[in-house]
This record gives structure tokens, sequence and C-alpha cells, in this order.
């Protein structure tokens, strides 16, 4: 059993160097005197409509990184799959702030501006090398979980209204995707609205007790965080497509769920990508384990701002 075990873990020890070797870390940007960074994975098989997953690290803007061992777990299933990944760093505006909330939210709103302007700021530097890289500027997906899902859905929001410092990318960019695990959008002008362009098509995976990220929306007169609920109907009212898994009773845990769909993003990449159906996709996934739930399932920002 001792030989096997060894056996395993040098096994494993190879596939995690092998894995290594196909990622390779660039600095994009330079903000607020910190150096940020991307990793950079490759995988075997690059062509020109290998899809490019720039993923986005959760952590409440407060915490995480770009090369936890949750992360590069999930990367490796994804160039397993035939994805390029652009791991991404961004400044964390959060950090040190209390008691958040709808009528203290002027530093959510600060930090999700910072994190775009990051994510945007990588985005400029993949197309800047998209020659070296081999990236295609036509299949750029972003990927986000918490509050990189956040960023994410917000990064597509501030492309299409022509906020923050999209000018800085080619005018006829276009994000091919977003894939949103417990993510929402922040407006200071009511409802959602896409006015210069549609949005891409959004994958969106939220439990329905989420307490953290809302699930539903958090509004107060303009002000509003608007959650997969929200989002799905306006997608539904103006035509957008998405596809939308919703998790009954369960909290923030989907956040963490990357790993266990990513049958799921593969067909959405395949048909809103590739083929770009429009189709809307809406599922209830019912019948969970609540007794699985991690301790941070019902977590809320009263946890993690005090």
């Amino acid at each position: 059993m001792k030989k096997l075990i060894l056996a395993l873990l040098l096994l494993f020890m190879v596939v995690a160097q092998t894995f290594a070797q196909d990622m390779k870390t660039y600095q994009y940007a330079e903000r607020d005197t910190l150096n940020l960074y991307l990793d950079f994975y490759t995988p075997e098989h690059v062509h020109d409509s290998t899809i490019c997953l720039v993923y986005v690290f959760g952590g409440g803007f407060i915490g995480g990184h770009r090369d936890g061992d949750f992360e590069k777990a999930y990367f490796k299933q994804l160039v397993d799959e035939g994805f390029q990944v652009a791991a991404i760093d961004y400044r964390l505006g959060l950090k040190g702030v209390k008691n958040l909330g709808i009528t203290h939210s002027e530093p959510l709103e600060k930090a999700v501006n910072m994190a775009v302007e990051d994510a945007i700021e990588a985005v400029a530097y993949l197309l800047d090398h998209a020659k070296e890289l081999k990236v295609n500027k036509d299949y750029i997906v972003m990927v986000g979980s918490s509050a990189g899902a956040i960023t994410s859905l917000q990064m597509d929001y501030v492309l299409c209204n022509g906020y923050l410092n999209s000018n800085i990318l080619p005018d006829d960019f276009r994000l091919a995707g977003v894939v949103s695990y417990s993510g929402a959008i922040y407006s200071t002008e009511g409802k959602v609205k896409y006015r210069n362009h549609k949005p891409a098509p959004t994958m969106l995976f939220h439990g329905t007790a989420d307490r953290l990220v809302p699930y539903k929306k958090i509004s107060l007169f303009k002000l509003g965080f608007f959650g997969t609920d929200a989002l799905v109907d306006r997608f539904e009212k103006f035509d957008y497509p998405y596809f939308a898994r919703r998790f009954k009773d369960y909290g923030h845990s989907i956040a963490a769920a990357g790993p266990f769909t990513v049958d799921d993003l593969v067909w959405f990449c395949r048909h809103y990508v590739y083929d770009k159906e429009q189709w809307q996709f809406d599922g209830l996934i019912e019948n969970l384990n609540p007794a699985a739930m991690p301790a941070y399932d019902m977590f809320t920002p009263g946890d993690l701002y005090k």
C-alpha cells in the first residue's frame, strides 16, 4: 500500500510539473505602485479558434490569489479541454473596509471599478501580445468567481457603455462570452442597461440563498446591486442570450462550482461562442444535499467587513 501511495504521489508531481511548464507569467500593468501579473496557461494544441479564458479569482475584494491550489487545479481541467487560460491579478479595493452595505456602498463601487480597470488592462495586454501568445481576439471569454464574477460581469457592462478605461481597447473589440459564478453588477443608474452594444453571451451560476452576493437585487434609489435573478429578467426583456443555472437553497458556495461545471462551460462555448446561438436557457437545480454545504455558504457582508 505504501508503495502504491508513493507511486501515486510521484505521478501527481510529474503531472503538476508538466502542467507548470505550460505556464508563463507576465507583468501586464503597474497600478498604484503595484505590479500586476497574469499567468498564461497554454494547451498542447493551439489553433485559430482556441478560446482564451481570462480568469478573475474571488475573495471579496479583500483577498484571494490568481495561483491558489484551487485555481490551479481548475485551470488544469480547462487546459485539458483545450482552452488557453489567463489568470490575472487585480487590486483589492475593500481591504480594511468595515460595515459595508447599501447605505455605505461607495467603497464597493470604488473596489469594483478598480478591479474592472485592471481586467481591461489585462485584456489589452493580451491583445497587444496576441501574435506572441497566439490569442484570437474574437475568442476571449471572461470567467470569474465571487468578486471575480462581479468583475467579469461588470467589465462587459463597462465595455457596452463606454465607461472607465474601456477606450484603451479597440473600438471593434467585444468579449465572446462571460461566465459568472455567484456574481452581480453594481449600477449607479438604476436598472442595468447596455446602451452602446448588447452584452456578450452570459453564463450564470448562483445559489438562490446567497446572502453575500445578492441572487436577486439590493437597491436604493439609483444605486443597485443586481444578481443573477435580476440580470435574467433584463436579458429576457431585451432578448439577450444567456445560460443560467440556479441552485435552490444554496448560498455563496456556488462561487466555487467551477471544477464541477466544466462540461457546462464547454457546452456554452461550443453553442454560444463558436456557433453564436442566441438561446436563453434557465435551469433550476434542486434536491442537493444541505449537509454538503460548507460553513461559508451562508456568509453575509457582515462576516467579511467588520
